[in-house]
């Protein structure tokens, strides 16, 4: 395993250890359609393909999340409750639904 991609990865563990129970919140993603947060996701596909090799991958679920994130806050302003946040950006953004 590559220095980059064990660097990666305890972050990726460091986050979900430490900061991400404190947010209470799960990424826009998951909070639509269950199953694995996008770091859970981005842990594997680092895993799986070295944090270089899984860019597109990573990148790719990083902008289903954004989509996700204005599908969900579409349907709060019309009434739905869902509860997450947008983890696709610097800036995590808390939302509520469902």
């Amino acid at each position: 395993m590559s220095t980059l991609n064990a660097v990666a990865l305890s972050s990726i563990d460091v986050y979900q250890r430490w900061l991400s129970p404190l947010k209470g919140f799960c990424c826009a993603h998951a909070a639509l359609f269950g199953g694995e947060s996008c770091s859970a996701a981005v842990r594997r596909v680092v895993s799986e393909q070295g944090l270089v090799g899984g860019r597109a991958d990573i990148a790719a679920r990083f902008q289903t999340c954004r989509q996700t994130y204005g599908h969900l806050l579409g349907a709060q302003a019309t009434g739905g409750r869902v509860q997450g946040v947008c983890c696709c950006g610097p800036v995590p953004i808390p939302f509520r639904c469902g």
